[in-house]
């Protein structure tokens, strides 16, 4: 199964992450098939910066979010125009 999940980058206690395509058998910072955005938690408010193309591309392809991806998409309202457009199906 393919996932979107956070590959962890940074140094040690200053974490920011990428938001990934993933095959879910690859371990976390492994292999990756697509780079579709950045998180940094660290900044204030927290930078999200996610391509919402890609991200609806790979949802419309199977792609699974993690728990903490569908709630940055959500943030943004990028899982508000995919369940609209899975709805047609």
């Amino acid at each position: 199964m393919v996932k979107i999940r956070l590959r962890r980058m940074g140094r040690r206690n200053r974490p920011f992450y990428r938001v990934v395509v993933a095959d879910s058998r690859s371990p976390r910072d492994g292999r990756f098939l697509d780079i579709i955005g950045h998180y940094n938690p660290l900044t204030e408010p927290a930078a999200i910066d996610i391509n919402e193309e890609k991200a609806l591309e790979w949802l419309k392809c199977g792609a699974q979010p993690t728990d903490t991806v569908r709630s940055l998409l959500g943030k943004l309202g990028i899982m508000g125009k995919f369940k609209p457009a899975s709805g047609q199906n």
